[in-house]
């Protein structure tokens, strides 16, 4: 277990409290095969579950009762056709001791006696939002539940109480997280290495993996890797780079407790910008620092999404991309066309943390709901106020999607607002975004692994890259 027994104790009886009454069934995950059953993926627990009981095996199920205080971790012990193959491990007494449950440990099996009686006895029962379809079959047997239903059904003062527990980060989760950051360091300035012509996005991504997967990691999700920076999600292809193209790597490590770090750098392929790369990616960077240098607690990160879209509003017209009134603009959404998504999400023991227990408890509260009818404002994950603690990440972009181009000019939407005959010239720019991990602290902001900054001023880029040519 990453931190001592006390931790997760707190962490539990904190639970009961906000939760109230009922009982609560917190479901680690079991090993996924990839092609058969003894050829499983990397085993990755469940965050929400080793969140509260800091256990990594396969297979096992926490119980706590908000009523009585009792907690039970359930699982099978292994036998000795498994001791063969994989060694020994610890006991399941022995990782409610570890974690201290007060009420220790039972098989499964006992796992369905307990249910069933809390439910004959009208109880509440508490679970999260299920992802894993092997839970969603434990919960149909345990609940009756059908799958299809269990989402809907999950308990909402359950994901409400995590989502609190969750968000705000202890000096130890930080200290994981800045871990995290350090790793993914090593990968960034690792593919601003490789940003050279001829070699592969596969290759560079190989590499990427190796890093993390070295220091005992994984990566904290599926690596971006790609010259197509317009694309959202585009995962590396055998293309190799090309001379004066302009290379986008989003990446970032998982550390061996689920702490996670996402950066995004976007480098000239041969060392340089042009002069065209360079407007377009100032802009960029201008709005990634706006973004920190108002973030700290109080804060609504939906205004500084719509100041910072404000900004790349005017700055863009000045370029002679768009035109007309700003505010008018941007409440039309027509900076949606340069930016589809929200400048950023939470993070923790999840890249997007807790984004399976639903955005609009993660994301959102009562004061600042989500818009989930208008173009680019409906992918934001983002809204709330920030607390200090919190860990975001500050990731503008500016990109030139051709089919979305084509589609705009075509129905006419926003045409006020956007020269289209002007940004027909930047149809094969491609896509740009900067993004970094921010912890908000008492007074203001912090990046994770702030020591080990990852370059991203223009001029700080190119210097780095001609220095590792020499």
């Amino acid at each position: 277990m990453l931190f001592k027994k006390e931790t997760y104790v707190e962490r539990r009886r904190r639970l009961r409290e906000i939760v109230g009454d009922g009982l609560i069934i917190l479901f680690g995950n079991n090993d996924a095969p990839m092609n058969y059953p003894a050829n499983a993926y990397k085993f990755r627990q469940d965050s929400s579950f080793l969140y509260f009981f800091g256990q990594h095996r396969d297979g096992l199920v926490g119980i706590v009762d908000a009523d009585t205080g009792r907690e039970t971790l359930y699982g099978n012990e292994i036998d000795i056709e498994d001791i063969v193959w994989y060694g020994s491990v610890t006991s399941v007494k022995e990782m409610a001791e570890e974690c201290g449950c007060n009420d220790g440990c039972e098989p499964l099996s006992r796992l369905y006696d307990v249910v069933d009686q809390a439910v004959k006895q009208k109880r509440r029962v508490h679970f999260l939002p299920p992802y894993r379809h092997d839970t969603m079959i434990q919960l149909q047997d345990l609940l009756h539940i059908h799958p299809a239903e269990q989402r809907a059904k999950a308990s909402v003062d359950l994901i409400k109480a995590v989502v609190s527990l969750r968000s705000v980060k202890s000096a130890e989760e930080i200290a994981e997280m800045d871990r995290a950051a350090a790793i993914g360091y090593k990968m960034h300035t690792a593919a601003m290495q490789l940003c050279r012509p001829g070699v592969t996005e596969q290759y560079i991504c190989g590499v990427l993996s190796g890093i993390a997967q070295s220091y005992g990691c994984i990566t904290s999700f599926q690596s971006i890797v790609t010259q197509h920076g317009e694309i959202m999600h585009g995962y590396p292809s055998t293309a190799p780079l090309q001379e004066g193209r302009l290379f986008l790597c989003d990446c970032g490590a998982e550390t061996n407790e689920n702490y996670c770090s996402d950066n995004t750098r976007t480098s000239p392929v041969g060392g340089r910008f042009t002069q065209k790369q360079r407007d377009i990616y100032n802009i960029v960077v201008d709005c990634h620092d706006l973004a920190l240098s108002v973030t700290r607690p109080g804060t609504r990160w939906w205004d500084v999404h719509f100041d910072v879209c404000r900004l790349m509003t005017n700055r863009l017209k000045d370029l002679g991309l768009m035109r007309g009134d700003t505010e008018e603009a941007v409440r039309a959404g027509a900076h949606a066309l340069f930016l589809p998504h929200g400048l950023g999400h939470m993070m923790g023991m999840d890249v997007h943390d807790m984004e399976g227990l639903g955005q609009t408890y993660v994301g959102f509260d009562d004061e600042t709901r989500p818009n989930l009818t208008q173009f680019g404002t409906n992918a934001l994950r983002m809204g709330r106020r920030l607390e200090e603690g919190f860990v975001v990440t500050d990731e503008p972009g500016i990109y030139f999607i051709p089919q979305l181009i084509d589609l705009w000019r075509k129905e006419g939407t926003n045409a006020e607002f956007l020269c289209f005959d002007k940004i027909e010239e930047y149809k094969d720019f491609g896509g740009i975004r900067i993004e970094d991990d921010v912890l908000v602290t008492a007074d203001g902001c912090r990046f994770l692994g702030d020591n080990n900054l990852i370059p991203y001023k223009a001029d700080d880029v190119e210097a780095y890259m001609a220095s590792i040519e020499q």
